[in-house]
Order: C-alpha cells, then structure tokens, then sequence
C-alpha cells in the first residue's frame, strides 16, 4: 500500500507545481536547448527523450560499432535500427542501449540490417523530453517522449494498411539471458541480462499499446516460434503488426528489479495514453530544472552586431568580411544562451535514477534492496565530475546531492566501498582515484548534512585504505611507484588529493588524529614531482622513470602526460609553486604549457583533445589549470585563457564539444565558468573569478535567495573579458576569489569587464590560497643512475628536493637510519647491489628510496633483426637478456612490443658452447591487441651464417582466451652452437570476433634464456 501511496504522492505533486508554475508564466529556457550539440564529434551525447536525471533515455540508435557509437548515436549517420530505452552521455566506453523498438511496414523483418531505415536530417527535432523523426523507408514519423521511468513511442504510419512494431532483445551488447512474453493483445513484458562495461545488467519492461496488435511472432535465433506467447533464450526478437494502425502510443517502463517493478512504474508514472501530456509535463520539469540559473544578455544588441559589418564573436575578435561576401550575422547573445542551457541540460542527464517508485532497485551485490527516503542512482562518472558537476550540483541541487551520497553510502553498506564508476549493477572501477570522497566532502563543507557523516567518514577511510590500484604501495613508500602499479603518477596525484579530503573531513569531524594522518598523505604529490624538470613523473627503481619526454602518453599517466598532470595539486598550489622556485616560476610554467608548439607524442590516445599548447581541454586533469593563474601576478591570463577555452573548444554545433562529455563534466566546466566563478578543489570555500559571460545571470538558491552576476560588458563590447573592477552587494570587492558563504547568503555580484588586461587593479587584488602547513613531510629521495643493469661498473648518485635535508643510505639491503652512512658523494656499484636511502630534516625522515643494480652476463651479445616500437621498448636494446622478468602487468613497461614484423633476435655466445635449452618470455592480452605468437622457431649456427632448424614451439593458449597472462616457449636443444636466431611469428590481424578485427596485433616479449 505504501508504494501505491508513494507512487500517488509523486504524480500529485509533479501535476500541483505544474499549475502553480503556470500561473507564474516562467520564462521557458527549454527553448534555448539543442540536444544535438554534442551528438557529433567526440562528444558522444545522445539527442533523445529523458526526464531530468531519468531512468529512461529513449533515444535512436543509429551506430553499433566504433568508439563513436558509445550512445548509439552520431549526427553524421543517416541510417536508424530504431529506438532503445537506455543510453549513456558522453562517455568513452559503450553500453546500454536496452530493448530496441523500431516500427515498420509490410512483412515483418527481423534482421536488423533488413529492418533499418533511413532518415534524413531535415526531419529530425530534439528539445528536451523529446525527439522526433521521419523513417523514410517505411514513410512513418516518429515521436518519443520520457517519464522518469517510463518511454513513450507515438508512431505514426500515414494511412499504411498495416503497421509492425520490431522488439530486438538482442540488440547492442552480449545476451546472458533474456525472455519475452505476450500477455494479451495490448501488452507485453520481458527480461534483459546482458554484458558489457557493465558486467551483469538485468533490466525488465513492461509495455502497453494503445490499439489491439492483431498477430504477432517470437523468434529465437531469428526463427519464429509457432505458438508461443513466451520464448527464453539469448536471441529474443520479436514483431507485432497492427491492422489498420493510423497512430499506436506505446509505453514502456523499465525496472532493474523485476516485470512487476516495470508494470508499477509504467503505471503510476503514466496511467494513460495521453502523448501531449507527458511531453508537456517532462518539459515543465526540464524548464523548473534549467530555471535554477536565468541568464540575460551575453553580447551585444543583434542590431549592434550587423552594423559591425564583420563576422561577430562573442569572446573577443572579429573578422571583416568583403562586400562581395557579407552573410547574415548571427544573434550570438542567442547562440550564447543556447550554448549555456545545452550546457546545463547535459549537466542533469546523468547520473540515472536507478530505483522504482516504489524504492526498490537492484544492488552492485545483485540482491534487491529499498531505497528509504531517497532516490538510489547509477552512472557515476566520478573521475570527471568531481571536479565542476558535482560543484555545481551543490549550488544549485542540494537535495538530489544528498541523495546521491546515499547512494554512495548504500554501495559502502552493501560491498564495503565507495562507488568508483558504478553502471547499473556493476562497479566497473574505471579511472583512479576514490573521487566520492571529494563529493561527499564538498557537500559536507557546504552544508549539505543530511547523511550519516561517521558512516561515510569510516567508508572514506576504507577505501583508501584497502590494497588494491597500488594503495598498498603508496602508503608504504609515499608513492605509487611504476615498476610495481601502472599509471602510478596520476595514482599518487588523485590519491593524495582524495586523502586531501579526508583530512578536511577529519577537520569539519573534530579528529585530530585522523587530521595529521591524511594531511601528510595529502603532500605525497612531492614525491612524484621532480625538481630537475619541474614535471610529475613516474618514480622507477627508487629514481625517475627514463626517458622521459613531458609530451608523451603513456602507461605512467591516466589519459594524459606529465604536461597535463604537472599541475594537479589543487590542495597544495602553493607548495607546487614553492618547488617550481616561487611565483614567476610557476608562471612561466603555465605560459610554457599553454603556447608550446610540441605536439603530442608517444601511444594514440584519443581522448586526449582539444588542445592549447598542451593543455588538452577535452580531458578533465586539465579543466582547473587556466583558473591558476590567479596564484600569480599575472591573474589577467586566467581570464584571457578561460575565455579562449570558452571560444574555442565550445560551439552550438553537433561537434560543439571538443572531447567526450563524461556524463556533465565537460559541461559543468562550461557553465561554472560562464558564471565567472570555478572551485579548483572541492572541499574547499573558495571560487576562483574567471570572467562572466552574460549581462545578468541569476542563481536561485535552495534557500529561497537569489545570488545574482552581472558583466555589463559583455552586452556593450565585443571583447570585454579583463577585468577592471568588482562590487559585491554595491561595495567594492577587492578578491580574485568569492566565498561560497558569500553566495550561500545571497546577493548582488558586479563585475566590470574591458578590452584591455587591468593589471594594476588586479595585482591589488588579495590572491586565493592553497597551501598545506601542518605536518610537513620530507619528500623521498631520489637515486639516479640512468640504468637497472649493468656489465661493468656504474656510478650512482642521492638527491633530495629538499636542499636542506640530509641523506643516509645502506648498500647491503639494510633499512637507513640516521647512524647509517651519509651520503657526500656518487657511489661506485660493481656487484649486484640494493640501494636504500632517506631523507632527514628537523628530525622527520623520508620514506625508505630503493634501487636495485643487477650486473648481468658480459659473454653474450643481443642483435636485434627487427626493431622493437619505441612505446614498448623497456629498458632498451638489451630487455631480452638483462635479467629481469616481465609480470602479466604488461603496463609495467618491462616488456618489449613488436607490430607488423616478426621479432627476429640473435645471441651471440663468444664461442660455440652446449646449449641445453633455450626459451623466450611472452605476453598475452587479447582485449588489448596482444596475441602469443602461434610458434617460435629457434635456429642455430657456429659460423653466424649458416643456421640449421633446432625445435619449433607451437603455443599453448587459444587466441581466444583473454585471459592476461605470460607463457614461456621453451625448445630442448641439446647441441653446441655459438648463435641462436630466435623467430617469434606475429600472430598477424586481429581476428573476426575481435572488437578491432583486421588491425594488427602486437608481440609482447620480455627474457631470452639460455642454459
């Protein structure tokens, strides 16, 4: 009875505060939404029907392959299989795209390349809660509509004869189970179980007709099962035609729980048939959602801009256009706020509200459970929305942020961690770091209290606590290190930022303790940071990873380079400008970062774009770094690069974004920064000041009070975006920074904007901070030696980027301790050596610093025939014979990638000696292009020119088997010989089944034994 009560409760309430907001008359902002920005390009958003942060995304699926298919849909197709009832938004893995509807006429096709259709852009139209098109092989229009649960299909079939509607289960992703059944002549319901990013996805419908379907058929494995009003298995389709069909409703609610979760929903969400009231209704919703920020102005007077007689931007510059060639001037103002409000719709598209009105929703332990007093969510994307979505949320939606925290906390309750990237019911652990954490504290810090803080202290503290990701080996060595966990720099950096968090909760909690624990973890970035080159980079063999090239991608960095994570310390700027040599250091590090030249270099990594210089925008470790400036004397280029960024990397088009929208993130970034205000480090108070970018914009606070910006500059010049000075609440503010207290109570902000950088006004502003003082750590020492073997001796050398800190080390593998011997000079290494050193300052030490020094045989030599890539290429020419043995983590870097050409290899042994057997070390991991070669041939001669077949070895592991792990082929050879030629055949391209088939796959080889 209560769920009935709730679901009542729920309908009653959407349908009072329709009226009352009608009486109102509020402006409709719906109108300044174009769901197809961002449909194109990189941006992979989806253009369908979906109430605010809904269940449901009904949406057209017109891609099935490729990494831009991540939403079914991309705004160059012109083909359509039909529409599915879930989607993602934005991001770089595919999933979703539930139980495909299409309609069609004449027989019934059930293969979807028979029953697709084409359609043209002309009749396509997207506003928010709805979609329209026309399938032009079947000449029917299509409307869709969306409750929160609930997606409602109007089909039109202009006067055919007779009409079918396709229901593809198999549609999209692997199919673990699935069953559809016909309950009379109006409905039908069904099962999904599938694989994909999420692992075990289970998603029921229920679905209702508006007419009486006359036949229909189910098929599995496409053959159409006579009879049968019910099919099982993991090839479901089916069809019903409709005599006479004119207009079919259909509406379909879904639930991860169970049919009778999806009938509920469908029921109390949309008792009726009635299409024009639930779009109006979604719409309503969408307009009070997108209403919380009114923005006005934004460039000058349409009429203003023609009489310019030049190509208008709205961010600075113009282009005058020949007579010959003038073309209508656009309204930018409107183009601006269009830009805006897309902006903020993509922001409440994601995360999914995941459980039924009646509360129950299927958990990450696949058990059912009831959500009591809040709404439970999925589709997380943490890594990226921590940093200007979830911030924005906490301004704007303070009780749907609350909810999500307990969400957060049910996910600790019922698996004992935080969520990472939860999907539906799969915690899929995509990227690093434990980004609830800066969430849970931002709101916590902004008031937002209305969940169990001890609890979620405890789970903070768990999940960095656990061993997993090189957690264990960062509390143990302040680092992650990169011979022992991939992408250890950006680990460490997201890690210490996390433990950053905590400590301020610690602090907010009264724990002290707890406090001085985690605001030393907090400083461990000093650890990654070299103060050679000023770059964060990976830490190998207790010295830095080599060679190092700051513009390369790879495995020591998540989605980027040391460029793009050099400046990811938001919990200590200050500390990061100290150790680049004060403020004209770090600032001419940033000018170096935004102008360099130097493209991009090492492995393909696509989402690495929208680059300026080498901040790469399309990615979020960059998206706080043009609000550093503010830290320097130069804060005007905050400013003239916030607004670059605006100008450049965004646009009303469908490719209108420059890299994947990461479910809000991409455009929280252009929102917050339109409003003028950016928080670099959740957790903390302060906004950074950028520019404003309308004449007026009014943020409606939870509160009932209103926090209102204005540039008039924006509306009277075409390049106003330095600041010239500041008013708040009518009195002359002098900050490059507001307080969220200060917009908590409401109020008027002013900022004046010009032509020209004011750089006298803005060194007398008073800079913001970010800056650790308690419990400063001593950063680990660092060994330097260029080399892990060697065949005669080397010289190694101690240093410390704390000048004043002395170093004790020990060459027998002993801990250091302050009696041990002081480093004064480099030391000799002639022998197999371990290398332990610390720092010691003010009585704190360091970290123990280890390196190990193998010397490895001096009586053979390694020819290589083919080269080795120079992405993969270990510790260089000599990997295959230096001793060390490569793990299944192939992204240690200790192994050798060979593409294209078979690795050819020759030892040489001085002499012709007995060779009892020989092998050779390989990788496979299938999913990431590395195949065991099928066979190696060992050949073996006295002479260097004349060789002789000693033993082929086949492999033992399928292709197939994608597992990640290492095989040894090992040949008995039993002869004398002084060269060995070892011939590892490239398994070729990639097979059929594959998701990249055709491309060419890699050998990966590490150790050349020979006994």
């Amino acid at each position: 009875m209560r769920s009935i009560v709730r679901g009542v409760v729920i309908v009653l309430c959407v349908f009072v505060a329709f009226n009352a907001s009608a009486q109102k008359k509020k402006k409709d902002v719906t109108q300044f939404v174009d769901p197809f920005i961002g449909t194109g390009g990189h941006g992979h958003t989806y253009p369908g029907a979906v109430a605010p942060f809904g269940m449901v995304q009904l949406s057209p699926d017109t891609r099935l392959e490729g990494w831009d298919s991540v939403s079914g849909y991309h705004y160059t197709d012109s083909l359509v299989y039909g529409f599915s009832h879930t989607h993602l938004s934005g991001t770089g893995i595919a999933d979703l795209c539930d139980v495909l509807f299409m309609p069609t006429t004449g027989q019934p096709q059930l293969k979807n390349t028979d029953y697709r259709s084409g359609f043209k852009k002309k009749n396509e139209d997207a506003s928010p809660g709805y979609y329209a098109t026309k399938l032009d092989k079947y000449n029917i229009d299509v409307e869709l509509t969306a409750t929160t649960r609930v997606g409602v299909h109007k089909y039109d079939y202009n006067g055919a004869p007779n009409g079918n509607i396709i229901i593809d289960l198999q549609h999209r992703d692997e199919v673990l189970d699935s069953w559809i059944e016909v309950v009379n002549d109006h409905e039908i319901r069904g099962f999904r179980r599938s694989k994909s990013w999420a692992t075990d996805q289970h998603l029921y419908f229920y679905a209702k007709f508006s007419k009486p379907f006359k036949t229909y058929g189910i098929a599995l494995n496409d053959q159409v099962q006579q009879g049968q009003n019910k099919v099982l298995g993991k090839n479901i389709k089916m069809y019903i035609t409709f005599d006479d069909p004119g207009t079919v409703i259909s509406k379909v609610g879904i639930s991860s729980v169970s049919a009778e979760g999806a009938l509920k929903n469908l029921d109390t969400e949309m008792p009726d048939f009635d299409f024009k009231k639930v779009l109006k209704a979604t719409k309503f919703a969408w307009n009070e959602e997108l209403s919380k920020i009114q923005v006005e102005g934004g460039a000058p007077p349409l009429a203003q801009q023609k009489q310019a007689n030049s190509i208008y931007n709205p961010y600075g510059y113009r282009v005058p256009v020949p007579k010959k060639k003038q073309m209508e001037v656009p309204d930018m103002g409107k183009l601006k706020q269009i830009m805006f409000y897309t902006a903020l719709y993509h922001c409440m598209v994601a995360p999914s509200i995941y459980n039924d009105v009646d509360g129950q929703y299927r958990g990450l332990d696949q058990k059912i459970h009831t959500a009591n007093g809040f709404n439970y969510y999925t589709a997380f994307s943490l890594w990226d929305t921590y940093r200007a979505e979830n911030p924005l949320l906490n301004l704007i939606d303070r009780k749907r942020t609350s909810d999500f925290i307990k969400t957060f906390l049910a996910v600790y309750e019922q698996g004992g961690l935080l969520p990472i990237w939860p999907l539906a019911t799969t915690e899929t652990y995509c990227m690093v770091g434990n980004h609830s954490i800066p969430v849970i504290v931002d709101a916590y810090a902004k008031g937002i209290r209305d969940f169990n803080a001890e609890e979620a202290f405890t789970a903070m503290k768990a999940a960095v606590n656990r061993n997993q990701f090189g957690l264990d080996n960062y509390r143990e060595t302040g680092a992650v290190n990169a011979d022992v966990e991939h992408e250890s720099v950006s680990k460490t950096l997201d890690y210490a930022f996390d433990d950053w968090c905590i400590a301020q909760m610690a602090k907010m909690l009264n724990k002290p303790q707890d406090y001085a624990e985690y605001i030393k973890r907090a400083q461990y970035w000093k650890n990654v940071h070299n103060n050679q080159n000023g770059f964060m980079q990976a830490r190998d063999n207790g010295g830095w990873y080599t060679p190092f090239e700051p513009t390369e991608i790879n495995n020591n960095y998540t989605e980027g380079n040391a460029w793009q994570y050099s400046f990811l310390v938001p919990q200590d700027l200050e500390g990061l400008i100290k150790s680049l040599g004060g403020k004209a250091g770090f600032e001419t590090k940033l000018d170096e970062l935004f102008s360099t030249n130097a493209p991009l270099s090492g492995r393909q990594q696509d989402d690495v774009t929208g680059l300026v210089g080498q901040y790469a925008h399309g990615n979020e470790p960059s998206h706080h770094i043009a609000y550093l400036y503010n830290f320097t004397d130069a804060p005007d280029k905050t400013q003239y690069y916030v607004n670059k960024i605006l100008r450049e990397q965004y646009s009303a088009k469908p490719d209108g974004l420059s890299g994947n929208e990461d479910c809000g993130q991409m455009s929280a970034w252009y929102v917050m920064s339109s409003l003028g205000i950016y928080n670099i480090a959740p957790g903390q108070q302060q906004y950074q000041i950028g520019t404003p970018q309308f004449e007026k914009m009014v943020i409606n606070l939870e509160n009932g009070k209103k926090f209102t910006i204005s540039n008039p500059g924006a509306t009277v010049g075409r390049g106003n975006f330095y600041v010239q000075g500041m008013n708040l609440n009518k009195k002359p503010y002098n900050k490059l920074y507001i307080n969220y207290e200060d917009v908590e109570k409401g109020g008027d902000f002013e900022v004046f904007t010009g032509r020209l950088a004011n750089k006298l006004f803005m060194q007398e502003l008073e800079k913001p901070t970010s800056k650790i003082t308690d419990d400063l750590i001593v950063p680990n020492p660092y060994i330097i030696s260029g080399t892990k073997t060697f065949k005669q001796s080397i010289t190694v050398e101690i240093a410390c980027a704390d000048s004043l800190a002395k170093i004790y080390y020990t060459l027998d593998g002993t801990t250091p301790t302050e009696n041990s011997t002081p480093y004064t000079k480099p030391i000799a290494i002639m022998v197999n050596t371990t290398v332990k050193a610390i720092a010691v300052k003010d009585g704190k030490s360091s970290f123990v610093d280890k390196a190990e020094f193998t010397k490895i045989r001096g009586d053979i030599k390694l020819t290589l025939i083919n080269k080795y890539l120079p992405n993969y290429s270990a510790q260089g020419d000599e990997t295959l014979i230096n001793g060390i043995h490569g793990t299944a983590n192939w992204r240690l870097g200790n192994w050798q990638g060979y593409q294209n050409k078979d690795l050819e290899a020759i030892i040489d042994m001085g002499q012709v000696k007995p060779v009892k057997q020989v092998s050779i070390g390989t990788l496979q991991d299938a999913r990431s292009w590395i195949i065991f070669p099928p066979k190696v041939e060992y050949w073996i001669s006295d002479d260097g020119k004349n060789y002789k077949l000693a033993a082929t070895v086949n492999t033992k592991v399928d292709v197939k088997d994608l597992t990640v792990q290492t095989q040894e082929f090992t040949a008995q050879i039993n002869k004398k010989a002084r060269y060995i030629k070892l011939i590892a055949k490239q398994y070729g391209a990639l097979p059929e089944w594959h998701e990249s088939k055709g491309s060419p796959s890699y050998i990966f080889a590490d150790e050349i034994t020979v006994e």
